[in-house]
């Protein structure tokens, strides 16, 4: 299938939360927009996440009685956004996110809501705020997009029940007191025959939530504006005129065809984590090549872009958005990766340990924060292992990186070697590699004081955040319980990424910059192709998807707003 026009106002490329929020902007503005996805699916690593966008002082906070104010958000990244490089782009984000998400509601199907009870990743520093600033999508029906709900990438199935369903984070307290509460029974048998119902005539579960909620909301906004998409399309080269990119050349066949735009194109790739080079280039050895994000980042973006002479933005503290990952094998045989986010890490009765078997994180910290003590604990090596540790009782209750609470039989994953189980502490250290008298001695440190809730050590469980992601019910530290009872469990983690934050240099309009700081005239970019306005620091969730739909949402209007260039007649082809 080949686009249906020659020429475009907009072509977007990259049909993740950025690119489509992009696409869908212009497309509200009355231009003639064209997507193009090297995949056969739209929402990217999106479609996969959490759905947590960042965004201070939103509307939705007023609505819902939540006070935050600009100011007190410049305080807060002041503090956790220390360097000078960028400040600009935080201004503009901080200046128009609100105003973005004012647009997408009024002439989007994007509807969004604040998590209330959802703290900055560092709370105690000025500024902070105890939720509001997140916001997430709301609950969408795929049913809605008819046939086109096939083409909504769907969530890793570590992330849904009995084979496709999704729940969302208020339905999983309720899931896991199933035989202590009536009323959890019944809401987990209401979710579960809506479900039966739901696979009698999709292959998935239709009630979306998270980022594939947000991923759908976004598509459906596409479709409901009439842009065409370009599926498993791959963009081979920019076009240009001069010094303007004025289109995009792609692959028909043994020939190359080029698409014309008259006002200009939208790189929204997802970034570079599934490129080695980029990687090796950019990332310290010590993370490997493991990445949560989607396998199409590929750093396709930012080759068209430097192609062109644009500038990359080098300037960040951190290379990365950083979470730590258990790995394993599907039963089709593919790698899985688990981001260990806020499902069992800051729960009460698990520690990680380094290959010296000592702990050497507070487990309840950020996913970034917890890596980058991994990074600085493993000294550069890239195979220095860590682990979790856990007893039965913690297994039962809150399951352990895809191993779900209330699971009956491990042996499967014992039998990959993804879960190590041993009768004793000793038995277990041996296992892994570990002296077990010094594994023996953390633990037996860490249980005198966890038996009374308390972590002399790290301070775990500390912080609103901290115990935000704990077991509320568990008394009296949410974070905090002993290691007690046999068998003993232990489950390797590695350094991930969820991202890249290295990317493009763009300007307040989001328009792609060469080194002297002037704009390539024609082309744009946000989410991860974009470079990270935060430097890489991560000062709470959904920091990467609050800047991606800002200035997705900049990026259209700019475009909108330009004058009409000619389109290119005698281009030349950037690759």
């Amino acid at each position: 299938m080949m686009p249906a026009h020659e020429t475009y106002d907009v072509i977007v490329v990259g049909a993740g939360a950025g690119g489509m929020t992009a696409a869908a902007v212009a497309a509200a503005e009355g231009l003639r927009v064209l997507v193009i996805e090297k995949t056969a699916f739209v929402g990217g690593t999106t479609a996969w996440s959490d759905g947590m966008i960042w965004i201070p002082a939103n509307a939705k906070m007023k609505e819902a009685g939540l006070s935050d104010s600009v100011t007190d958000a410049v305080r807060y990244l002041s503090n956790t956004v220390p360097e000078p490089a960028n400040a600009g782009l935080r201004a503009a984000f901080l200046a128009r996110g609100p105003e973005a998400v004012a647009y997408l509601q009024a002439n989007t199907q994007v509807r969004l809501q604040p998590v209330k009870a959802c703290p900055d990743y560092y709370p105690e520093r000025l500024g902070a705020t105890p939720g509001g600033r997140v916001l997430e999508p709301v609950v969408f029906d795929g049913t809605q997009l008819g046939a086109h709900f096939a083409r909504v990438r769907a969530p890793l199935p570590e992330f849904t029940l009995f084979g496709g369903m999704m729940v969302n984070r208020l339905d999983i307290p309720h899931l896991r007191r199933v035989g202590k509460s009536l009323r959890s029974a019944l809401r987990a048998a209401r979710l579960v025959s809506e479900y039966a119902w739901q696979r009698l005539r999709s292959p998935r579960g239709t009630t979306l939530h998270l980022g594939n909620a947000l991923a759908a909301r976004l598509y459906a906004s596409l479709l409901a504006r009439q842009v065409e998409i370009l599926f498993s399309a791959d963009v081979e080269g920019l076009s240009t005129q001069g010094e303007r990119v004025g289109g995009v050349i792609i692959r028909h066949g043994a020939r190359d065809r080029l698409i014309a735009a008259r006002r200009g194109v939208v790189l929204a790739t997802g970034g570079f984590s599934h490129d080695a080079t980029l990687r090796k280039r950019f990332l310290p050895p010590a993370a490997g090549f493991i990445s949560a994000a989607h396998t199409s980042g590929t750093g396709d973006g930012l080759r068209l872009a430097t192609a062109t002479g644009a500038a990359l933005n080098t300037d960040a503290t951190g290379p990365a958005y950083w979470v730590p990952a258990s790995l394993f094998r599907r039963a089709d045989g593919s790698r899985g990766v688990f981001p260990h986010m806020v499902t069992d890490r800051a729960k009460p009765g698990v520690i990680a340990v380094n290959a010296a078997g000592r702990r050497f994180v507070n487990e309840a910290l950020s996913y970034h924060e917890f890596v980058l003590a991994m990074l600085r604990d493993g000294d550069g090596e890239p195979d220095r292992p860590f682990y979790l540790i856990c007893d039965r009782p913690f297994l039962w209750s809150y399951g352990l990186g895809r191993i779900k609470p209330f699971t009956r039989s491990v042996r499967r994953y014992m039998a990959s070697g993804e879960l190590v189980e041993a009768a004793d502490i000793a038995q277990l250290a041996a296992k892994i590699g570990i002296k077990p008298s010094t594994l023996a001695a953390t633990i037996a440190s860490y249980n005198e004081g966890a038996k009374e809730g308390r972590d002399p050590e790290f301070g775990r469980g500390s912080t609103i955040y901290q115990r935000h992601l704990g077991d509320a019910a568990h008394k009296p530290n949410p974070c905090v319980a002993p290691i007690l009872c046999a068998p003993y469990f232990a489950m390797r983690i590695y350094s991930a990424d969820l991202g890249t934050a290295i990317g493009l240099k763009v300007d307040a309009q989001a328009r792609v910059l060469r080194e002297d700081g002037t704009p390539v005239a024609g082309l744009y970019a946000c989410g991860n192709d974009m470079g990270s306005i935060m430097n890489g620091n991560c000062p709470g969730p959904g920091i990467a998807l609050g800047p991606a739909l800002t200035f997705g949402y900049i990026a259209g209007r700019h475009l909108a707003e330009g004058s009409v260039a000619a389109a290119p007649i005698a281009a030349t082809t950037s690759v």
